[in-house]
């Protein structure tokens, strides 16, 4: 199971590198644009919550692609008090979906680290194909 790294500067326009990187590496994989809005999700996340944004600082993505799964891992910088967790906003809210969204999208989602730098992890497992092979 290959894992890819990359580290993204702690710029927003960066997360359109970060979507564009994840398409290539996941090279028209049947779950890339569903990866591809998750690593946007976590990294605008990152950015807007943590050191991360900072002038200096960065945000880190490894996906990681097996037969059975794709692992997206986003890594921030830290300084944060605060968990990441899935809000229910007003419908009126500008903010607070992200999370909740990535939930949705992927099977499985785990938050690990404190306020020195966590990492959000989320699994998209792959759906049988046609006569139960996977994609």
């Amino acid at each position: 199971m290959p894992t890819h790294r990359r580290t993204f500067p702690g710029d927003p326009q960066e997360l359109r590198a970060a979507r564009s990187w994840i398409r290539t590496t996941l090279d028209g994989h049947p779950h890339s644009e569903d990866a591809a809005l998750i690593v946007t999700e976590l990294g605008t996340n990152a950015l807007m919550h943590t050191a991360s944004g900072d002038a200096a600082g960065t945000f880190r993505v490894a996906v990681t692609v097996s037969a059975l799964t794709i692992t997206i891992a986003v890594t921030d910088s830290g300084h944060t008090k605060t968990t990441p967790g899935v809000l229910h906003p007003p419908h009126n809210a500008t903010h607070g979906r992200g999370l909740g969204l990535v939930a949705a999208l992927a099977d499985s989602v785990m938050v690990q680290g404190d306020d020195s730098g966590r990492t959000v992890t989320a699994e998209l497992f792959a759906q049988p194909g046609p006569e139960g092979q996977s994609c």
